[in-house]
């Protein structure tokens, strides 16, 4: 349902913030799969959501600092679009379902800037990811394709940032709908049925599938593998066998386009090996520290040392590493088992404004990106404010290349136990991660509860 003083609303913020100058808000096309009427399934960019609320393709948004004149551009829908679609809303009805009453077709659109260039004034554009949009911005503001980045407007990305990094009820109502209705059935789906004999694909046909219920997608695509230690495995072929791990990261979007990202792990048949339930705990007890830490003004990067440090602790007690937990953490030892950040923002994106630049919305002047391998893959380092949404996701991984690598180099032989690695060394990856919205005086964990302990997923 749309709300136009909603976009009316966020767009005038924007305005204050911004002062003087033309914002272009570019909308997503449609991407062809192998030929160009065979399309991917299309989903409109973010920030253009936040702004318009329109998920359709081919439209602009204008807006006019100086006068606060909000415009959309684009073109009636033809006789094709009826025909094929079904289309027939006017470029004007579109336009006031985002609260705008100045609308035009795209061929003005183009008038519109060469006439502003002509005055030279400041118009302000957001990096683009689309090669389509990349090279349209391109011919329209006459700059080479490959300056389109570098020239997109600092001062705009930083706005957008302010604005869209704090959540309100009605946004955090939205990643709780998606997964409260749709990811967690689609866990409780998995953790029903998991049994040796099935194929990774039964799990996930179904997380594809069952988001259709609400007219919804996935918010990316799943990662349902008896190989965790391959952090992005998307790939399906295999079949559950008895002492195996199941890992899976699956998250659905609502019916306003916002994620829910959630990941747990299952031994197959339900039953932790006495290897596997010592590996799943610290996790467990990593997770719950991070979460014991978590309130406003808290830099994440302090959080995603204290849960790197318990992870530390706990792999010095299974005789995995050696030495002080702090000296582990400070010279990136642990990274061989923990190569990745305790978490990313979540909102319209999974990980959200992720096309802003990763460095424009987790770091800053103060909290710079570390060069370090496994803390540099931190998405979110800056202290955390109330109405933040984040997810938590520590995870222990046994990826033997990297271990057969780094022992090679004798990376860390102060530190790290190479002799009795071996034994995990077929163990694969456990991930948990849950998402949470910063409170005024700690976190909420988002959504109904999904079964992450060891009793609940045993039982």
């Amino acid at each position: 349902m749309f709300e136009p003083n909603k976009y009316i609303q966020r767009r005038t913020e924007l305005v204050k913030k911004i002062n003087s100058g033309i914002i272009l808000m570019i909308g997503n096309k449609k991407v062809s799969i192998n030929y160009p009427s065979n399309t991917f399934y299309f989903r409109q960019d973010s920030t253009f959501l936040y702004y318009y609320g329109l998920n359709e393709p081919d439209l602009i948004g204008v807006i006019d600092c100086d006068e606060n004149k909000h415009y959309l551009y684009g073109n009636d829908y033809g006789i094709d679009e009826l025909i094929w679609e079904g289309k027939n809303e006017n470029l004007t009805y579109r336009a006031e379902k985002a609260g705008i009453t100045l609308s035009q077709g795209l061929k003005q659109f183009n008038d519109f800037i060469k006439s502003n260039l002509s005055k030279k004034r400041k118009i302000h554009f957001l990096p683009q990811y689309q090669p389509e949009n990349i090279l349209f911005l391109a011919e329209i503001l006459s700059l080479p394709t490959n300056t389109i980045k570098e020239k997109s407007s600092i001062e705009l990305i930083k706005a957008i940032v302010e604005q869209r990094i704090i959540k309100d009820k009605d946004e955090i109502k939205e990643i709780e709908f998606a997964l409260d209705n749709i990811t967690r059935q689609i866990f409780d789906f998995i953790l029903k049925n998991i049994k040796s004999g099935i194929k990774e694909s039964y799990f996930a046909s179904f997380a594809e599938g069952y988001p259709l219920n609400y007219n919804c997608r996935l918010a990316y695509s799943p990662i349902i593998t008896i190989n965790g230690q391959i952090l992005h495995n998307e790939e399906y072929y295999n079949t559950l066998k008895e002492g195996q791990l199941l890992l899976a990261d699956i998250g659905s979007e609502s019916p306003e386009h916002y994620a829910s990202d959630i990941t747990r792990t299952y031994p197959v048949n339900r039953k932790f090996t006495q290897q596997q339930k010592e590996i799943y705990e610290l996790i467990l007890s990593s997770q719950k520290t991070a979460l014991d830490n978590i309130k406003p003004h808290i830099p994440y990067s302090e959080i995603h040392k204290k849960a790197s440090k318990t992870l530390a602790i706990g792999l010095v007690d299974l005789g995995l590493m050696k030495g002080n937990a702090d000296e582990i953490v400070e010279a990136g030892a642990h990274a061989l088992f923990f190569p990745h950040g305790l978490g990313h923002l979540i909102g319209l994106d999974v990980h959200d404004m992720e096309g802003l630049g990763e460095n424009n919305v987790g770091y800053d002047e103060q909290y710079k990106r570390s060069e370090q391998f496994g803390t540099s893959f931190l998405r979110f380092a800056k202290p955390l404010q109330e109405g933040i949404t984040i997810t938590v996701e520590p995870g222990i991984y046994f990826i033997p290349q990297l271990i057969d690598l780094w022992k090679k180099e004798k990376r860390f032989i102060d530190f790290i136990n190479y002799e009795n690695i071996n034994k995990y060394r077929n163990f694969g990856g456990i991930r948990i991660e849950d998402n949470v919205v910063i409170t005024s005086q700690g976190y909420r964990i988002l959504g109904k509860p999904i079964p992450k302990n060891i009793d609940e997923i045993e039982i």
